[in-house]
């Protein structure tokens, strides 16, 4: 209420000052034509005036807020990888008895371009995984998760991610496989219907973050040089990678 006054006495302050000045030129030059014209003419542009200020003020505004969600969004992505996704895709390939055939399309390099993420995609898509939740260490995997959980419930909270369809998607299915794992008391001592169900949760948690991965893959290798080099020295699917930079 208060700005909304302060607005208002600017408004009738700037009207007055306005009619003072025009006043000021009539005793001046006694010439009432003139000041009328210029008035009705300065009048007729402020439409059009505000029409372009209006469209140009809210497109650069609304460019600037897309620029600001989208670095938030990545960093968000960035983290999520960082703590969760990267240990838990290379968990995840322990228990996929198909993991092989598609192993060599996930080792990224630097000489990688847009249509080899495109290609990659593609084969993401058609892949078929054999998760088996009995063929890895369930109980290690139970626990990464036990110790995440309170990171994932952060991420889910984040309004950013809203804006990344497909990430909250990945990010609700690792959630829930997070959630089926933490239930069970004892992961060694289940049923086959449950472990096969396990199993479904596991392949739909992998299939996400195939695609989340690729597609955070080919941002870094766009956007962030130093921070793709990294990411190809920590990739879960190279078994030559190191974090340590060797000599040639």
């Amino acid at each position: 209420m208060k700005r909304l006054n302060w607005q208002i006495l600017l408004g009738f302050s700037l009207i007055a000052l306005s009619a003072i000045l025009y006043l000021v030129h009539y005793v001046i030059f006694r010439d009432a034509h003139n000041i009328f014209f210029y008035l009705l003419l300065d009048i007729a542009f402020v439409p059009i005036s505000v029409l372009f200020v209006t469209l140009i003020s809210h497109q650069l505004l609304n460019e600037r807020e897309k620029r600001s969600r989208l670095t938030k969004l990545n960093m968000a992505i960035g983290v999520f990888f960082s703590e969760v996704g990267i240990k838990l895709l290379k968990s995840l390939s322990t228990f996929d008895s198909n993991s092989e055939k598609i192993r060599k399309d996930l080792i990224v390099n630097d000489g990688w371009k847009n249509s080899d993420f495109f290609l990659l995609a593609n084969k993401l898509k058609s892949y078929e995984s054999k998760i088996d939740s009995q063929l890895g260490d369930l109980e290690d995997l139970r626990t990464f998760f036990v110790g995440k959980r309170d990171f994932l419930l952060g991420l889910l909270e984040n309004p950013n991610l809203l804006e990344h369809e497909t990430f909250t998607e990945m990010l609700w299915a690792v959630f829930h496989l997070a959630e089926e794992l933490s239930y069970r008391t004892d992961v060694k001592q289940l049923s086959k219907p449950d472990y096969a169900h396990l199993s479904g949760d596991m392949k739909r948690a992998q299939g996400y973050l195939l695609a989340e991965w690729a597609s955070y893959m080919k941002h870094l290798k766009a956007r962030y040089p130093y921070l793709f080099s990294l990411a190809i020295r920590i990739n879960p699917f190279d078994p030559t990678a190191s974090v340590e930079i060797k000599e040639t």
